[in-house]
């Protein structure tokens, strides 16, 4: 008889503060966590925080409540860990829980997530491990990565959609928190004449410039603290509501009259908010909605 050897890790998951939580990663680290990360603990509640303001503004640091995560070997004891922990930083009582999780082909088993995504019978998201679906579609090749923007959120899927449906020959186009670049790679494919991209996170600048190179097209993509100012034809903002409501004046000057705006990330009970906010500068259309996120949409006056 055979005997098969099956891994498993420990996940330790600590409650933390804004003061608290980069000393508990740390401190995780040293006392022998094989990772440790750090992440909002309200993350897709409506108590969800934005800690990326606009470019210029000092470090954002992190969210108010966090859950601390780290991985151990199974058979790691969590009682000592937690006692070496409060040893190593002062804190004298955590607030935790633990999960096991088996070892596993991850990348088989993350592929296996993502399908092509249908926009409309003409658009599709497709990940590299897929055939096309529609050869006569047009086809945005895209891996999930570090970077937001997969076209399987539906914000993401209804500014794709919007999209689709502008005449975009001879336009230029501004994606506003480009995150993926997936919505600045889609309006060159649909016709765009130029198009820009600009995020706070260079990791997504990095995420973006390989995505346009993987579909051969040609996108500008900026790190939002040095771009120029421009005005463009269209401009998207796939990003928090909060964002939204403090980036209102900037996103405006981008657009040139009569220019068209498309704003996502915003949930039902926030769509009055972001309305009042841009009929400042923009004749506001009617919300689009899919499942709970609202699109907004407006022509600049």
């Amino acid at each position: 008889m055979v005997t098969i050897n099956r891994v498993a890790w420990l996940l330790l998951k600590i409650q933390a503060n804004e003061q608290n939580a980069d000393l508990i990663s740390d401190a995780l680290m040293t006392i022998g966590a094989l990772s440790a990360s750090i992440e909002d603990a309200n993350a897709e509640t409506l108590s969800e925080q934005a800690i990326f303001g606009e470019p210029g503004d000092p470090p954002p640091g992190i969210w108010q409540q966090n859950i601390v995560t780290a991985m151990f070997d199974e058979a790691a004891e969590v009682n000592q860990v937690i006692s070496a922990l409060s040893q190593e930083t002062s804190i004298p009582q955590f607030h935790y829980s633990t999960e096991i999780i088996a070892e596993q082909d991850w990348v088989r088993a993350t592929q296996a997530q993502f399908d092509p995504i249908k926009i409309t019978e003409q658009l599709w998201i497709v990940p590299t491990w897929h055939v096309a679906p529609n050869n006569d579609a047009i086809n945005i090749v895209l891996d999930p990565g570090l970077a937001f923007g997969t076209g399987s959120h539906p914000t993401t899927h209804l500014c794709l959609q919007w999209l689709t449906e502008q005449t975009l020959n001879k336009k230029s186009v501004l994606d506003y928190g480009c995150g993926s670049g997936i919505l600045a790679i889609a309006a060159k494919m649909l016709g765009a004449c130029h198009v820009s991209g600009v995020d706070i996170d260079l990791q997504a600048i990095v995420a973006s410039n390989y995505n346009a190179q993987q579909n051969q097209v040609e996108v500008d993509f900026f790190d939002a603290h040095i771009f120029t100012d421009q005005t463009f034809d269209i401009v998207v903002a796939n990003i928090l509501s909060s964002a939204l409501v403090v980036l209102a004046p900037a996103l405006a000057k981008y657009c040139k009259s009569g220019a068209k705006l498309a704003l996502s990330g915003i949930l039902e009970e926030q769509q009055e908010a972001l309305l009042a906010r841009y009929s400042e500068w923009f004749n506001m259309d009617a919300p689009t909605q899919k499942d709970a996120w609202i699109l907004l949409t407006g022509t600049k006056r």
